[in-house]
């Protein structure tokens, strides 16, 4: 047992010695690179971190049945049973809709897929020019800020009006202006836009064709 006990901690200071070396020759190579003689040497040898692997997300895929131009109805948020057209889908996978805001007071905002109803009704709005919108088009960052006074600071988390910018005021004129000859071209358009979607309890949406 002795003798086990003995060759046991000859093989400890054996491993702590090419431990020594192994960190001493790390640091040598690393002094010559540098020129540079180390400031310390560690007792025993430092694990290196293993390298982070970061996978890119992928924009969610738009359904088949919703493309620029589809009436959508809105299933959450403030608008919720607002019909609104689809304009386009952004990079994010968010979809950028307008009511128009003179006809439902929707104005141009990004929507989840996932709360949305795609109707089979369509619009054309291949002249309505929305290449300057986009996902930093919306970013906090370009709201104006407020600043706040005394009485604001102690009125707490009551809700505040939003904000909204000259320069957003003057692109929603410029969607509205031409997605408003879309809809008139269409009989019955405004009115159907106009209307909000509901259901009674009779109403059975699984058989429904929108």
């Amino acid at each position: 047992g002795l003798a086990c006990n003995a060759n046991h901690r000859e093989l400890r200071v054996i491993y702590r010695i090419v431990l020594v070396n192994k960190s001493l020759i790390k640091m040598v190579a690393a002094s010559g690179k540098s020129g540079k003689s180390p400031r310390y040497y560690p007792a025993e040898d430092v694990k290196a971190p293993k390298p982070s692997y970061k996978v890119k997300q992928n924009a969610p895929k738009v359904r088949k049945s919703i493309t620029p131009g589809t009436v959508l109805i809105l299933l959450a948020g403030r608008f919720r049973g607002s019909r609104v057209v689809c304009l386009k889908a952004l990079e994010s996978g968010l979809l950028l809709v307008s009511g128009p805001y003179k006809i439902n007071g929707v104005p141009i905002r990004r929507v989840s897929q996932a709360y949305v109803i795609a109707t089979s009704t369509k619009i054309d709005v291949s002249k309505v020019d929305v290449s300057k919108f986009n996902d930093e088009y919306f970013s906090r960052a370009n709201d104006p800020k407020v600043a706040e006074g005394e009485d604001e600071f102690f009125a707490g988390d009551a809700p505040k009006p939003a904000v909204v910018s000259d320069q957003r005021k003057a692109d929603q004129k410029a969607v509205d202006a031409s997605l408003l000859k879309a809809v008139e071209a269409v009989p019955m358009m405004e009115g159907y836009l106009a209307a909000k979607f509901s259901l009674s309890d009779n109403d059975r949406p699984h058989k429904m064709l929108f």
